[in-house]
């Protein structure tokens, strides 16, 4: 007989197929479930993909009808505004390229929406991250001791983080700054799945959003048009300033450090050649142009490091290295230097951005990651 207490979830449902999937399953695994959409900025709900918003929220409380579970609104606008769109502005403002979707995850998803999850009484909060964490065992799992095997209404202590198995769908570079608290707190349902059988058990489940599109930008920058939304938040940050080549002759003039990101060859004027930016020096207002080839680095530094273990290695390590969403992970060493890391390439990485986060894998395996300075 199985005595240990039916846990609740506090699903974290963004309006759209994934989270609704992952709480649909969760459901008939035989978890009570709570369904809640966190707003974050209502003023910036123009397009039906945002995930925070009235659109979001309504989508969300739709299909917690269908599953018959408790729907709940959260005001998250004020920690939302400051520790990721203020984050956003002064990092551009500083001439870096941030990512605030891990911002978001850290600070909202997980840290304000984990004490929200204890205030309404559940155990546990879930999303629609395509991730693994593992062991992935339920609470009621079995552990065999002196040849037989009893329940237990516990844990195994360490977790750890993967890859989903969908590779397409991966989500777990922005998931590296998840703590050992953190991961013992969260499940990910669809972490086994693709995305096409995700789509299947909506349709099979009739939820309205079966085929609702995925959300492909930035949740407060509308169309995706960051110049736009700098000039409206930061007017000094239209500041022009010098264009420099490689050997500190002026090339040309900016329109604002903040609208341009290492890497980017558009907006900078006509050179002969292709020309990128290779350097945004924000103290001096100025931008560095060059070649492709001086956008290469065998090498950088982060800063702001989350070990999944909670344990920093304490001699080089190898790792595989992504330095962007969508880039492939790189050999590389990993070393701590104080609060810093040295991650040593085995190949030249091209256009190692300031603001981005670098995460270390080990086979399908997080080990964690930082902030590339």
């Amino acid at each position: 007989m199985n005595t240990c207490k039916k846990q609740k979830v506090l699903a974290a449902m963004s309006g759209g197929v994934d989270s609704s999937v992952a709480a649909a399953l969760l459901k008939q695994q035989g978890y009570d479930i709570i369904g809640a959409t966190m707003s974050l900025d209502y003023a910036r709900d123009k397009h039906p993909s945002n995930c925070c918003g009235i659109t979001a929220a309504h989508d969300a409380k739709r299909v917690c009808d269908i599953l018959e579970i408790p729907h709940y609104t959260l005001n998250f606008k004020d920690i939302f505004q400051k520790k990721v769109i203020d984050n956003f502005i002064e990092e551009y403002k500083n001439g870096r390229t941030p990512n605030p979707c891990i911002r978001c995850n850290e600070h909202v998803k997980w840290k304000a929406l984990m004490k929200k999850t204890k205030e309404l009484g559940a155990d546990m909060i879930a999303t629609g991250h395509y991730a693994r964490i593992m062991p992935n065992l339920p609470a009621h799992f079995a552990v065999r001791r002196a040849g037989r095997q009893s329940a237990k209404c516990q844990m195994p202590n360490e977790k750890k983080l993967f890859k989903g198995k969908y590779l397409k769908k991966d989500q777990s570079y922005a998931l590296y700054i998840l703590t050992q608290e953190m991961l013992a707190h969260t499940l990910f349902p669809l972490g086994d799945l693709t995305k096409a059988e995700v789509r299947k058990i909506a349709k099979d489940l009739g939820l309205p959003v079966a085929d609702k599109a995925d959300s492909q930008e930035i949740c407060f920058v509308e169309d995706n048009d960051y110049a736009r939304f700098l000039k409206e938040t930061m007017p000094e940050c239209v500041k022009p300033g010098p264009i420099l080549d490689m050997s500190g002759k002026v090339v040309g003039q900016h329109q604002g450090i903040a609208f341009y990101t290492i890497g980017q060859k558009k907006g900078i004027g006509a050179h002969t050649g292709r020309k990128y930016v290779v350097k945004i020096d924000a103290k001096n207002n100025t931008i560095v142009i060059g070649d492709d080839s001086d956008l290469f680095k065998k090498e950088l530094t982060a800063s702001q490091l989350n070990f999944i273990s909670g344990t920093v290695p304490d001699k080089p390590l190898a790792v595989a290295a992504r330095i962007r969403y969508n880039s492939p992970e790189e050999p590389a060493v990993l070393e701590i230097d104080g609060d810093c890391a040295k991650v040593r390439f085995a190949k030249p990485q091209r256009a190692v951005t300031p603001g981005q986060s670098v995460v270390f894998y080990q086979e399908d395996e997080v080990i964690g990651g930082g902030i590339i300075e």
